[in-house]
């Protein structure tokens, strides 16, 4: 069986058992999506934002990429935010990180500035926004487990920062104050989710 075929047989089994549990699922859920919650989220397939929360089909509102980064020159994150916030009026906006995460690993341990493909640009953005943030040298290498988790965490609040300060998040927050931006960290070795950060239209961090 190819991976497609495997894929489409568990598919057929979990929307039969949907129907089976409520006929009228479906139909309903095709009318119209009314999420609470954006969430950005990293592309790790250990960190799936649906499963980690229990979410159920149109609860959550998902991007994805690697290390969960906002730059406003991303048109494809943007473009979600922006209808997120404009068309769907969510309430909360979570950006979620992860311990052990392969992106973060790799922009610490990579030296390489001068490749010109995607992935190697965005390693570059990434390590060059949290060197500056973090341990450098023998502090570093000391306990590089404890690093990797504080550069995880550090990262969440950056990209927290970076959203905050948008064009489209300012303007949001002009028209609903409501709107809260949340940073997270899940813990694969727990699975357990906390909260890093909030910031609220007033200014406020908490």
């Amino acid at each position: 069986m190819t991976s497609i075929n495997h894929l489409l047989v568990k598919n057929r089994s979990w929307a039969t058992q949907q129907q089976s549990r409520d006929p009228d699922f479906f139909p309903q859920l095709a009318q119209a999506q009314k999420p609470h919650i954006l969430w950005i989220g990293c592309s790790d397939s250990r960190v799936p934002a649906e499963t980690i929360v229990r979410a159920q089909p149109g609860e959550l509102f998902v991007h994805r990429n690697i290390a969960n980064m906002v730059e406003e020159q991303d048109d494809n994150l943007m473009s979600v935010v922006q209808y997120a916030v404009e068309q769907l009026g969510i309430e909360a906006i979570v950006i979620c990180g992860h311990y052990g995460c392969g992106g973060i690993q790799s922009a610490l341990s990579s030296r390489d500035s001068t490749g010109r493909d995607s992935l190697t640009r965005r390693l570059n953005t990434l390590r060059n926004n949290l060197e500056q943030h973090l341990p450098s040298g023998s502090e570093a290498s000391h306990d590089e487990a404890s690093h990797l988790k504080k550069a995880a965490n550090t990262n969440v609040q950056l990209q927290l920062h970076a959203l905050s300060k948008t064009q489209l998040i300012q303007k949001a927050w002009r028209r609903n104050t409501a709107l809260t931006l949340f940073g997270c960290i899940y813990d694969m070795h727990t699975g357990f989710l906390n909260v890093l950060e909030q910031r609220n239209a007033d200014g406020r961090v908490t």
